[in-house]
């Protein structure tokens, strides 16, 4: 059980914002935000992409500064001028992109930026070793201290999060998208964790497009669109019907399923054959036709996107190969790969497909250079191509930005993602692979990244969906191939496209892929 921590005196608001108000130029991007976060409280924070959720965190995080309001911490008012200053206060952020050192261990992580035990100087290891086993201990971590965090599942890596915020002494977490790559088992290990540190006295900030998920854990919940605070809500007040209609300020229709009549199976465009990259895939075949949406599911571990990885020449195949266009292909490179008309769009936009302190324009048009020269012999880019293939793919995908200027880290998760698809949009593109394509972004967001898939495939390019949302899957995908343990469990189409369907071949058993193929 997690140690207490001394709650408020009256039981009241542990972190108040008052007021608070942030503008970048004509933007605004807070505008007189109120919000009250009680100590030992789950307060869910939902909004569309760009509401200013992320705005508000980094005020609180000390990374930017408001122009207007106060932020007052157990009545007493406070300013934060660095990242550290929050933390001294006790506030800790677990973003959606975890900030972790790859290469180093469970403990050095935790341990980053901690005041340490130290004698003359000298750090004493055994005492920072046992003040992060003890933290991990707390939250029920069960992985060795000394394994490097790139090879932790997720949600190991999560816990380590969780760790360094306790080893901060937090009484105050914001989670950004804490589920977004979780399978359920851990979703649920993490929703024991944040219910026992509620219990303890620690305020929980919930940030999640998954409303379910917000509306299952959050004592209350506030929502946020434009800058501003449009709703706030106890328990029980709301369903999800009526908090997606606070977020977008109108009924939402669900999403139709897609219409499967266009595509024509006469040859495949893409096909995996027997490919392995051990451990991880064993045996894994499929084909993809033109114009078609196939969607890979199975559970977080399941071999899916290092499929997509061999494909993309990102990894090396350990057997089989692949056929594109009728030809065999091996891709010992991701720049044969893209020659060859394969992309990828990955599940980490920030880490793996964007440089953040990039512009738009630069970011929509990395692979796109060898058509944007000034003369095709020369490497000179033509900038006037570029800010104008810049505008067209903005206006194609509806990107939400000040122009192909502005910087894409300044972006909402929706928008970033849009910004990576327009990358790829691209003559000669053959297959592309979409990597959790709407992670963490909002209901209206994810109808516009859903369309625009839609509209790829239907240029007669080979799309294939990798996704832990079986809705999504269902919405979007002609046909989904199921892995379990780097194994193909089984294929579905159409109306057998369903949860229970999906689970079950996820799990790997035998009788749902007998019940399927009947």
């Amino acid at each position: 059980m997690i140690d207490d921590i001394p709650r408020d005196v009256e039981g009241g608001a542990g972190l108040r914002v008052r007021a608070l108000s942030k503008r970048y130029g004509g933007a605004v991007a807070l505008s007189a935000v109120d919000i009250d976060i009680h100590r030992g409280e789950v307060h869910g924070l939902v909004g569309a992409n760009g509401a200013g959720k992320s705005t508000l965190i980094r005020c609180l995080a000390g990374v930017i500064r408001p122009d207007e309001g106060e932020i007052v911490l157990d009545g007493v008012p406070v300013t934060f001028d660095s990242p550290r200053d929050a933390e001294r206060a006790g506030l800790a952020f677990i973003h959606q992109e975890l900030n972790l050192v790859p290469h180093f261990n469970a403990v050095d992580n935790i341990l980053l930026g901690i005041d340490l035990p130290a004698t003359l100087g000298i750090l004493r290891n055994r005492e920072a070793r046992a003040i992060a086993k003890r933290a991990l201990d707390r939250i029920g971590a069960t992985f060795p201290l000394d394994v490097r965090v790139e090879e932790l599942s997720v949600g190991d890596r999560w816990l380590v999060m969780i760790a360094r915020a306790l080893v901060q002494n937090a009484s105050f977490i914001a989670m950004d998208e804490p589920t977004a790559s979780l399978s359920d088992h851990e979703s649920e290990a993490l929703f024991r964790i944040i219910r026992e540190l509620t219990a303890a006295g620690v305020s929980i900030l919930y940030v999640s497009h998954r409303l379910d998920e917000v509306l299952e854990l959050s004592d209350r919940i506030t929502v946020f669109r434009d800058g501003r605070v449009t709703d706030s809500t106890v328990r029980g007040d709301l369903d999800r019907r009526g908090l997606i209609r606070a977020i977008v300020g109108r009924d939402v229709q669900p999403t139709a399923r897609r219409a499967r009549t266009a595509v024509t199976r006469t040859a495949p465009i893409f096909q995996a054959v027997h490919v392995s990259d051990l451990p991880m895939v064993r045996d894994v075949s499929f084909d993809v036709y033109a114009g078609e949406v196939l969607g890979l599911g199975g559970l977080v571990g399941a071999g899916r996107t290092e499929v997509a990885r061999l494909a993309f020449g990102a990894a090396k195949l350990d057997g089989g190969h692949f056929v594109l266009g009728g030809s065999t292909f091996t891709p010992t490179s991701v720049a044969e790969a893209v020659r060859h008309g394969v992309a990828l769009i990955p599940e980490e936009r920030r880490s793996q497909a964007l440089l953040l302190d990039k512009s738009v324009s630069f970011n929509a048009s990395l692979a796109a250079l060898d058509r944007l020269r000034y003369v095709a012999t020369l490497p000179f880019v033509s900038d006037r191509r570029a800010r104008n293939r810049t505008l067209d793919v903005i206006r194609e995908l509806s990107v939400k930005t000040e122009g192909p200027g502005e910087k894409v880290g300044r972006l909402s998760g929706g928008n970033q993602q849009k910004v990576v698809i327009a990358r790829w949009l691209l003559p000669g593109n053959k297959v592309i692979f979409f990597d959790e394509p709407s992670r963490g972004v909002d209901v209206g967001a994810r109808d516009e990244i859903h369309t625009a898939i839609r509209d790829i495939a239907d240029r007669g390019v080979a799309t294939v969906v990798i996704s832990s949302d079986v809705e999504e899957l269902a919405m979007l995908c002609d046909r989904v191939v199921v892995l379990h343990e780097g194994l193909v469990t089984g294929e579905l189409e159409g109306e057998d496209i369903t949860e229970k369907n999906l689970v079950e071949l996820s799990y790997g058993t035998t009788y749902a892929t007998e019940e399927v193929s009947r």
